[in-house]
């Protein structure tokens, strides 16, 4: 089956200027993205995300190197037919309406509905925003603009979904609103590729996710494979009484680091001391994983300065 998305040896670079010299933003990325994945892209700012995301949807070319969406390369508008995206800063037209700037859309992405306005009209419901479906855009706040958008990228039944910072903005709510039609996406056969700072989010959404840091990606890995090597879980539980090997969080709250083979063990002092537990996970996240590369790769850059000096 052709990928969704296809990146294979791909460079970037930015031709020097009169204040900077060039800058080489992507280094031989090469991934690949199936179809009905969610493949979370996680960096720190500057390291290639961004130019990696315009390459995918035909603002930039890359300087060297291949990217397709649906077997065909980005550089052809037919590569972008079925494909939602969301930037971190949506740029709409502000002097339309909601449900102009989705008719819109469903023109420019060949859509043929019975009801295009009904059509609308439901996904403009489900994003909580029917009720200013005619008001210009230019008046709404940024959580506001931020669903506009993402009402924009869903109502064209995209194949694709390229999110970034898709969260950024809205409030608990709406976040829990929109994870869950994301899951539903991914459900009915959809493909995502998100960026997102909140790791957090990452973990909980992605199939996948790359790291990416001074345009080298640096690893791809599932969330799965985080607990491969781990052998400690977190624990953490409300009670009155202390537990031995628990540290107080807060007031009735309680957390320890147990050792895999000592998990019963421990449940079992907690059920003695009627404890209720909250919450056991790996004690390795995605957080972890991120900060070890940095530091890591940061280790071998000073290594590779100090051999050359």
């Amino acid at each position: 089956m052709t990928p969704v998305i296809c990146i294979d040896g791909m460079f970037k670079t930015y031709p020097r200027t009169w204040s900077a010299p060039a800058f080489e933003a992507v280094r031989d990325l090469s991934l690949t993205v199936d179809q009905g994945e969610v493949f979370g892209f996680i960096g720190p700012n500057g390291a290639g995300k961004s130019t990696t995301i315009k390459i995918l949807t035909g603002v930039l070319q890359p300087s060297r190197g291949r990217a397709e969406l649906f077997g065909k390369d980005v550089s052809r508008p037919e590569a972008r037919i079925g494909l939602g995206y969301v930037p971190e800063n949506p740029s709409l037209y502000d002097y339309l309406s909601p449900l102009e700037l989705l008719a819109m859309a469903l023109s420019i992405h060949r859509l043929k509905l019975a009801d295009p306005r009904g059509h609308c009209m439901r996904w403009l419901e489900r994003f909580d925003l029917a009720g200013v479906a005619n008001k210009r855009i230019r008046s709404f706040s940024k959580g506001m603009v931020q669903r506009v958008a993402l009402v924009h990228a869903m109502a064209i039944q995209p194949k694709l979904l390229i999110l970034d910072e898709p969260l950024s903005g809205l409030d608990p709510l709406g976040r829990k609103e929109v994870v869950e039609i994301l899951g539903e996406f991914r459900s009915s056969g959809g493909t995502i590729f998100l960026t997102s700072h909140v790791l957090h989010d990452v973990e909980q959404l992605a199939d996948r996710f790359g790291l990416i840091h001074r345009g080298e990606l640096l690893t791809v890995q599932a969330p799965g494979d985080l607990l491969h090597d781990e052998q400690t879980v977190t624990v953490r539980s409300s009670g009155v009484s202390a537990v031995p090997g628990f540290l107080a969080e807060t007031e009735g709250r309680w957390r320890a680091d147990i050792r895999r083979d000592q998990l019963w063990a421990s449940l079992d002092l907690l059920q003695q001391a009627r404890h209720t537990i909250l919450e056991i996970r790996p004690s390795l996240t995605l957080e972890d994983v991120f900060f070890r590369h940095l530091a890591s790769t940061h280790s071998a850059t000073q290594e590779n300065a100090e051999s050359q000096s």
